[in-house]
C-alpha cells in the first residue's frame, strides 16, 4: 500500500510516497526513510527498495530532494549535499508525527549520492537507529578527485572557477547557467539506466545548475563517520561496482557495530533494479533492520492509517 504524502524542508515543500505493509498491524510501525541518487527521482531506485521493505513488514518514505522531481525549489536541478542532509532530517521529522509509526525505530537507507548524504545526516541525527548503503557514493570525492581518484589536479580549479562565474552571471540577472553531468562518455552504464527505457523518467536527470559544483566540491560524507557508532551501519556493494571503493573505505573509517556486505557480480547500477542483485541486496537490508529497528512502542490508531 502506498500514499503520495508532503513534508516540509525548511520552506520547501517535499513530495514523498509513503509505503506500507499490506496487512493492517495494531502495532506501531519500525520505518525506514530511503534517499534516491544524485538527479534521480523517488519512483526509481528508490521506489523498488522501498516497495520490497514494506513487503517485508516496514513502513518506508521515499521522497524527491529538494529542488528534484516533484519537490519545491529554485533552481531545477539544484545538487547541494548540505540541503539533500536536512531533507533526510526532515524525512526522519515527518515519520515521527505519523501515528502508525514509531518514532523509536527509524533507520535510513542510501541509494548511490544518497549513500553519501544518509551517513552524513546519521552522524549528528541521533534519531537514525539503523544506517545502511546501497552502492554508496561520497559526490564531494568524484568531484574533488574524480572517479577512482583519477582526475588531473587543474580540473579541480576549472570546476570551481565555472561555478564562481555561474554564480556572479545569476546575481546579474543573466539566468542559471547549466551543464550536462551524465553522458554516456562520463559512465556508459549509468547513462543507460537513466536516458533508456530501463530505468528513464521524466523529471530524473536533467542538466543541473553550475553553482552545484562549489556546494558538491566542499562536502566530504565520511568525515565524521565514526560518530554514527554505537548504532550500526551496513554498506552494500556489487563485487564488480567502479564505486566500491568508496563504501570499504567508509567502512575501514567508521567504528563498530558495521559491516560490508558484497553482492557477488553486482555493479553499481545492477543493484539499482536487476532482481537477481536487488534481491540479496533487500534480504540483508530487512535482516538488518529487523535486528535493529526492535523495541516496538504503544499500538498505532486504526482510524490514521493513510
Amino acid at each position: 500500500m502506498k500514499t503520495d504524502v508532503t513534508f516540509l524542508s525548511g520552506n520547501l515543500k517535499l513530495s514523498g510516497i509513503l509505503f506500507l505493509p499490506e496487512a493492517p498491524t495494531a502495532a506501531r510501525l519500525p520505518a525506514v526513510v530511503v534517499g534516491h541518487p544524485s538527479g534521480g527521482v523517488k519512483e526509481q531506485t528508490a521506489s523498488v527498495y522501498a516497495e520490497r521493505l514494506a513487503r517485508g513488514g516496514f513502513a518506508a518514505l521515499v521522497f524527491d530532494a529538494a529542488h528534484q522531481g516533484a519537490s519545491e525549489g529554485e533552481p531545477r536541478g539544484l545538487e547541494d549535499p548540505f540541503q539533500r542532509a536536512e531533507d533526510i532530517k526532515c524525512a526522519v521529522s515527518f515519520l515521527t508525527t505519523r501515528d502508525e509509526i514509531d518514532p523509536d525505530r527509524i533507520g535510513a537507507l542510501g541509494i548511490c549520492a544518497s549513500g553519501g548524504y544518509v551517513p552524513y545526516a546519521a552522524q549528528t541525527d541521533l534519531r537514525i537507529k539503523a544506517v545502511a548503503t546501497v552502492s554508496a557514493v561520497d559526490l564531494g570525492s568524484v568531484m574533488r578527485d574524480g572517479p577512482g581518484r583519477t582526475q588531473d589536479p587543474p580540473t579541480l580549479r576549472s570546476m570551481l572557477e565555472l561555478a564562481a562565474a555561474a554564480r556572479t552571471a545569476e546575481a546579474r540577472g543573466e539566468g542559471v547557467r547549466r551543464q550536462e553531468w551524465i553522458t554516456e562518455a562520463v559512465d556508459a552504464e549509468t547513462y543507460e539506466y537513466y536516458r533508456t527505457a530501463r530505468g528513464h523518467h521524466p523529471r530524473a536527470v536533467r542538466p543541473w545548475p553550475v553553482r552545484s559544483l562549489d556546494r558538491i566540491i566542499q562536502y566530504d560524507s565520511y568525515a565524521l563517520v565514526g560518530l554514527i557508532s554505537p548504532r550500526p551501519l551496513l554498506m552494500i556493494i556489487g563485487s564488480d561496482a567502479n564505486t566500491a571503493y568508496m563504501s570499504r573505505e567508509a567502512v575501514d573509517r567508521a567504528a563498530e557495530p558495521k559491516e560490508l556486505f558484497v553482492i557477488d557480480g553486482g555493479t553499481h547500477v545492477s543493484l539499482y533494479d536487476r532482481d537477481e542483485h536487488v534481491t540479496p541486496a533487500v534480504a540483508r537490508l530487512s535482516a538488518f533492520y529487523a535486528t535493529h529497528l526492535t523495541v516496538a512502542q504503544g499500538p498505532a490508531d486504526p482510524s490514521t492509517r493513510a
